[in-house]
This record gives C-alpha cells, sequence and structure tokens, in this order.
C-alpha cells in the first residue's frame, strides 16, 4: 500500500511556499534514515535539492556489500508560478521520489529493512519557467544542465530508476507508467526481464514500454531533439539507468495543472519498493552483464554519447 505516502507526499508539495527542508522535516523523527537539502541558484532561479538514504540491513552504509539503488525523481520543477496557480504535471517525479522514500521508511520503522541502501534524490522548485517544445511546451529547470546531473547524481549507485513525467509526447499512448529500456555508458540495451516481471506483479497487468532513441541518451544542450530529460541521469554515471515514465494517453504539457493522477503515481511507488526489495536481494537484474561485456568487445565502448 503506497497510496497514503503518494497523498501525504502530494499535498506537501502542491505548495507555493514548499521548500527542501519541508521535505526533509518529514524525516526528522527517523534517526536512521539520512535526509538532508541544500540550494543551488542559477540565470533562471533557484531550487533546493533533497537527499535521502535509507540504509539496508547489508548495506553499504553499514559495511555489507549488497547492492544499492538510487532512485532519482526528475523534472523541471513541481510549479511554474506565477503564470501558472498550483502543482504542475512536471512534478510527478518529485512526488513519486518522496513517496517511496517515505514508504520505505515506515517499512524500515516497522521491521522490513530492506538489504541494501537505497539513495533517493530529487529537487523542490514551485516557480520553474517553461520552454518551447514540439508538440507542446516543457518545463524548463532554474538551473542549467550541468548543476542539476552534478547535483542529483548518486555516484554510490550501483543502478538507478529515473522517475519522470512523460506525458508531453505521441510516442506513449497509455495511462499510468513505462519503463525505458535499460541505458549504461551510451548503450541502449534490451529491456530488464526483472523489471518487466516486477512490474507485472505489482501493476496486476501486463508490461508496458517505451521506445528512445539515441538522441535521448545524450545531455541536453546540444541542439538534438530528446523525448523528454528521464534519461539525463545515464550521461553522468557508469551504472545502467532505468526511466520509469508516469504517461498518459494524451498529449499533456508538463505545465499543466490538475493533470497529476495520484492513483497512477503511486504505482510507481509500488515498483520502485519491489525493485528496491529484489536488487538488493540481488535476485533483480538491470542488463546482461555477460552480454554487455560481449557488446565491448565487438563494437567498443559507446561512452562518448553521454557527452557534448
Amino acid at each position: 500500500m503506497s497510496l497514503q505516502q503518494t497523498l501525504q507526499a502530494f499535498e506537501l508539495i502542491d505548495n507555493a511556499t514548499v521548500s527542501g527542508k519541508d521535505i526533509v522535516d518529514l524525516f526528522s523523527d527517523y534517526p536512521t534514515v539520512s535526509a538532508t537539502t541544500h540550494r543551488v541558484n542559477g540565470a533562471k532561479g533557484g531550487t533546493d535539492f533533497v537527499r535521502i538514504t535509507i540504509p539496508g540491513s547489508k548495506g553499504k552504509t553499514h559495511g555489507g556489500n549488497a547492492p544499492t539503488l538510487g532512485v532519482i525523481g526528475r523534472l523541471g520543477g513541481i510549479g511554474a508560478r506565477p503564470s501558472h496557480i498550483g502543482l504542475v504535471s512536471d512534478g510527478d517525479g518529485a512526488i513519486a521520489a518522496v513517496a517511496s522514500a517515505l514508504k520505505l521508511t515506515a517499512m524500515h520503522r516497522k521491521g522490513d529493512i530492506l538489504p541494501g541502501d537505497v539513495i533517493i534524490t530529487t529537487h523542490i522548485c514551485p516557480d520553474a519557467p517553461t520552454r518551447p517544445h514540439v508538440p507542446v511546451d516543457f518545463m524548463d529547470s532554474p538551473i542549467d544542465d550541468e548543476s542539476m546531473s552534478k547535483n542529483e547524481s548518486i555516484p554510490e549507485a550501483d543502478a538507478i530508476l529515473s522517475l519522470d513525467t512523460t506525458k508531453g509526447n505521441r510516442i506513449i499512448n497509455h495511462k499510468g507508467y513505462a519503463l525505458s529500456p535499460t541505458v549504461k555508458e551510451g548503450y541502449i540495451l534490451r529491456v530488464s526481464e526483472d523489471l518487466m516481471r516486477i512490474m507485472e506483479m505489482s501493476s496486476g497487468r501486463s508490461a508496458v514500454t517505451f521506445p528512445i532513441t539515441m538522441q535521448d541518451i545524450t545531455p541536453y544542450g546540444n541542439g538534438i531533439h530528446h523525448i523528454n530529460s528521464i534519461l539525463q541521469p545515464s550521461t553522468a554515471t557508469t551504472a545502467p539507468v532505468v526511466g520509469v515514465a508516469i504517461c498518459t494517453e494524451s498529449v499533456v504539457p508538463g505545465c499543466s495543472t490538475g493533470a497529476s493522477h495520484e492513483t497512477d503515481i503511486a504505482l510507481v511507488v509500488k515498483f520502485v519498493i519491489e525493485v528496491a526489495k529484489e536488487f538488493g536481494n540481488q535476485t533483480c537484474d538491470f542488463y546482461d552483464a555477460e552480454e554487455y561485456a560481449r557488446l565491448l568487445a565487438l563494437y567498443g565502448s559507446m561512452s562518448h554519447f553521454q557527452s557534448v
């Protein structure tokens, strides 16, 4: 059950004056959980980055060797004030990330401690700018792309889930969420069978995936079209990255208000929790390591696609 945490995060974030400190305060009663925030300013304003670490029983924070899962709530901003009043569609990734942290923390408190560490990052900006994009306008970020990648990155992660609203396109015609193929160091690999299995079990429906292109896994700022920023975390890590797209059947601008669907976000949170359980227990692979090694042997490194 993740709807309660989703609604809690939703109500907190749907606020014109919400800050990173408000998010951190949610975890003040949990001494085993580390939650921090810091502000980064740019040419178009500022935003508060939040980082939450839920330690595992065999995680690296306790000297163990269980793998670490990174979860990034990817977005431009949670609001586009003053031109748009209220929470924008683009804020779904931040809600899902915070709700995932709340659920994992509640589990931790009740004695259900996962084997591996889970590190969750996102940022809180209630007054981000917008920018033109085809077919509909996107939310922009108040800071530059390099600063965004630097501050949301999770160097300790052995794999990363990137949660992002992906509604402003005609590629995904499904309401709910969808998974991308795994991206690792410039390679677009096959969709993870384990992640599809977990998606089907946690949602009770057939797995839904979406296509990506080489353009989508290159860094922003190179003048090339991207479906959105969902796979930008793959440009700043050697870990495998999978995009978890919160999506709709219709085309919805990222700056639309009243376009966030609590039950869809809660499904994503449930998926994140189940992946975290299995990844820390080493029963979920994001990619086939042997096949990836074979690709490198045959075709060499593709890491140049990670740079501008």
